[in-house]
């Protein structure tokens, strides 16, 4: 990689002598003239811009009745297939984790 300057060594990334002339400043940048306005002003809307609302929504309506007992009973019935198969699942692991103990030990 070369420097800007085109110094093929470090000269450019040395600091200066302390001994030299102090730099000059860097001139003064002129102040930005501030000539824009801003957005332009919007104008207001007309007292019935909003849609008509209806003031009295009606009623929400009732749900229809739950059959406690006959929910308990699906849940209950639904438990015991979840345990039934859970058991299955651990009883084959069971098999196949003897199955290879007893393989790698015999």
């Amino acid at each position: 990689m070369s420097s800007p300057t085109g110094v093929p060594d470090d000269a450019y990334w040395q600091r200066p002598d302390p001994d030299s002339a102090a730099p000059e400043p860097p001139p003064e940048a002129p102040t930005p003239r501030n000539d824009y306005p801003g957005p332009p002003r919007t104008a207001r809307p007309s007292a019935n811009w909003r849609p008509p609302t209806i003031a009295h929504p009606p009623p929400p309506r009732s749900l229809p009745p739950q059959d406690q007992d006959a929910l308990d009973d699906a849940e209950g019935s639904a438990r015991t297939v979840t345990y039934g198969v859970g058991l299955v699942a651990g009883a084959i692991a069971l098999i196949l984790l003897c199955l290879l103990c007893a393989r790698v030990i015999f």
